[in-house]
């Protein structure tokens, strides 16, 4: 099983373009080669190939990477599914994973939220998405300092608060202040709670 995740920038249109394609595109290289696994096109969208377990990190990951920057933020629409036509580029692509990301992004704009996911299991969809709702409600609301944070944490999960504080510059305490603040703890439980989800109903 694949996931594909389909997103756009917000408020791309107020910021220059070196204020987020370097780090969109730096944060996807980490997954994959263009154009086969991931592409930006059509100004600020992007689609990506990715194995299903680390999705929801991936999108969660790059939602903190763009909020580092005032102002910015990302919506996507994760399908999960198979691949059943693998093309040179991932917008050529197709499958299920394809088709529900494609259909949840395409969606998201009306239901004014900026994380949804889409697979064959709808109790599994209706469980996720409720979820990511409420994760919603405070990740939405990261600053870049917090953004800043949990981008560190996600990208270090083995890097002690001091390591992070000498890293940043700040003091340990600081640190401890902004997982806090960011929800650090809950981010990790609602990343836990989608891998243990896809265990039990999608493998």
């Amino acid at each position: 099983m694949k996931a594909v995740i389909t997103g756009d920038i917000i408020n791309s249109e107020h910021h220059e373009v070196s204020a987020w394609m370097n780090t969109l595109k730096e944060y996807l290289s980490n997954f994959g080669e263009t154009p086969k696994d991931w592409e930006v096109y059509r100004g600020d969208e992007f689609q990506l190939k990715i194995e299903a377990d680390i999705a929801l990190e991936c999108a969660v990951g790059l939602k903190a990477k763009i909020k580092e920057t005032k102002g910015l933020d990302v919506r996507m629409g994760i399908g999960l599914g198979e691949e059943t036509y693998e093309a040179k580029t991932v917008s050529e692509s197709n499958g299920e994973a394809y088709q529900f990301s494609g259909r949840v992004f395409e969606k998201l704009k009306e239901q004014k939220l900026s994380l949804a996911i889409a697979t064959s299991n709808n109790e599994v969809n209706e469980t996720l998405n409720l979820i990511f709702k409420l994760a919603l409600d405070f990740m939405d609301d990261w600053s870049p300092v917090s953004a800043e944070i949990i981008a560190n944490s996600l990208d270090n999960p083995d890097m002690q608060q001091q390591e992070i504080a000498d890293k940043l510059g700040v003091q340990q305490s600081a640190i401890s202040q902004r997982q806090k603040r960011a929800r650090l703890d809950l981010v990790h439980q609602v990343l836990n709670f989608y891998k243990t989800t896809l265990t039990k109903h999608l493998k």
